[in-house]
């Protein structure tokens, strides 16, 4: 076993064993919570052996490092994410590997995805990213609308070719009332997805928690979990 593949099964093994832990406390079942594995500025060859370990899903957060990555990782059988900020020009490209688009904040980029994915012949699934630090009418820091955009943005997805509503998504926020509440946000988040689920009841998909807060994520419900920097390691800088 190579000294990276080790590595890469210690820290999975770590982190299953956190998951499988929250969902013990939580009382729920460790099969209702997915891991996608955020290989963000990590090589191919990771996604490789993250594969080898039981990894099927993945996630990136910026097109021009995913799309020759996925390319190269085009023989196995995984579920790319993509949970960026994603601006309509890159859209056409992301499409074209991705399976879930997990940053859907605004009617144009709905409008864009769909175009796209009908060209491609392929139906994307979508979350709406919802920004707990956004004024009414507002993206948030990180992306995402704000809670009274959530409806329409849903709607719009659910009625656009090509695409199909999965749920909702979000990131911890770093300011506004949330900040530093991770379960509270994450919380709130599974009120705003009990709401959704109303009207599209096939939404039911909540992608909450990271590496830091995945714990808090589980309790509240997240069916999916982003974990990057507990996988793989402290990222380097970028310049």
């Amino acid at each position: 076993m190579t000294d990276r593949r080790a590595q890469l099964a210690e820290n999975l093994a770590r982190v299953e064993e956190r998951i499988a832990a929250a969902c013990d406390a939580a009382g729920r079942a460790r099969q209702d919570v997915t891991l996608i594995v955020v290989t963000k500025t990590y090589p191919a060859s990771d996604v490789r052996i993250l594969h080898e370990l039981g990894v099927r899903h993945v996630a990136e957060n910026r097109d021009q490092d995913a799309a020759p990555k996925a390319a190269e990782c085009a023989d196995l059988p995984l579920t790319w994410h993509f949970v960026g900020q994603l601006q309509t020009n890159k859209v056409r490209s992301v499409v074209s590997y991705a399976d879930i688009v997990q940053s859907v904040d605004r009617i144009r980029l709905v409008t864009a995805l769909s175009a796209a994915a009908a060209r491609e012949g392929r139906e994307l699934g979508c979350l709406v990213q919802v920004a707990l630090d956004a004024e009414s009418g507002e993206r948030g820091e990180r992306g995402g609308v704000g809670p009274d955009g959530i409806e329409e943005l849903a709607a719009a997805v659910e009625s656009a070719p090509g695409l199909r509503l999965d749920g909702l998504m979000t990131v911890a926020p770093l300011a506004g009332p949330y900040a530093g509440r991770q379960r509270a946000a994450f919380d709130r988040l599974m009120e705003f997805s009990s709401r959704l689920r109303g009207n599209h009841p096939a939404a039911n998909m909540v992608s909450a928690g990271m590496s830091s807060d995945l714990e808090d994520a589980v309790a509240a419900g997240a069916t999916h979990v982003r974990v990057g920097t507990a996988v793989l390691g402290v990222r380097p800088r970028l310049g």
